[in-house]
């Protein structure tokens, strides 16, 4: 009994050590994240500022109005770092747009910040120049995402629509290619990076939650049967990188 009693208060603080050790890590990376944003984005320290003082400042008179309600400078001063979260937020994933755009690997990470009933599988299909389709299985049935050169990119699509169709039967197949906001055109197949979730949800809703398991297994045992699925890093790639050295890697393994 006393060994599993030891042993019990060794897991107990193991595991409260892995747990500081990860709020640690966390509070690392949104400090960077904060240093990286206040330097790069010369409206963030402003607006932030701006949104606090302001949200105290308006919820002050209005405890004036009501008699002199004093409380009201500090629910205005939570309410204003509250909204300040909120701009941050949304300046930090503008910044990431920025950077990501037309970078191999963009559309991936973007779809991957989709919310919960959505099924993401990444490079479904993808050629030597790191052009890829990605699928994506919701209520509105099934969307293949394309990014990479339109030209090239549409030849992929195609050819993945048919091999989708083939088992989905009359379920709904929607395409879209990922250009840049310099490129964007106004076309149903066309969107820009950061638009890309927010289209996702502008189809309509054609397929009941309970069968988008079974429609998502379906679909990845044909990739499993062909093994077709292409490897793609994780994330989009940086900036400069020597992607012919990658293009040869992934020939060789094409071939073998």
């Amino acid at each position: 009994m006393a060994a599993s009693d030891k042993q019990s208060k060794e897991e107990k603080k193991a595991a409260k050590q892995a747990k500081r050790a990860n709020g640690k890590q966390q509070r690392g990376q949104f400090w960077q994240v904060l240093k990286m944003l206040a330097k790069e984005d010369k409206l963030f320290v402003p607006g932030v500022i701006a949104i606090i003082i302001g949200t105290a400042v308006v919820a002050f008179l209005i405890g004036l109005l009501w008699g002199g309600q004093w409380w009201m400078l500090f629910l205005g001063i939570l309410v204003g770092i509250l909204l300040a979260m909120m701009f941050f937020s949304r300046r930090i994933q503008k910044l990431m747009y920025s950077r990501y755009e037309g970078t191999p690997g963009a559309a991936a990470w973007t779809l991957d910040q989709l919310r919960r009933g959505w099924r993401v599988t990444q490079s479904v299909s993808m050629n030597t120049h790191f052009d890829a389709v990605h699928r994506v299985v919701g209520r509105p049935g099934i969307v293949l995402v394309g990014e990479g050169e339109p030209h090239r990119v549409k030849p992929l699509l195609n050819q993945e629509k048919k091999k989708v169709a083939r088992i989905v039967g009359d379920t709904p197949i929607y395409e879209l290619i990922v250009v840049d906001g310099a490129d964007a055109k106004a076309t149903p197949e066309q969107v820009e990076l950061s638009k890309l979730n927010r289209r996702l949800t502008r189809y309509p809703m054609n397929i009941s939650r309970d069968k988008i398991d079974a429609l998502d297994t379906r679909l990845n045992s044909l990739n499993a049967k062909s093994g077709m699925q292409a490897s793609m890093p994780k994330g989009p790639m940086p900036q400069g990188a020597k992607v012919r050295s990658v293009n040869r890697t992934a020939r060789r393994k094409g071939g073998k």
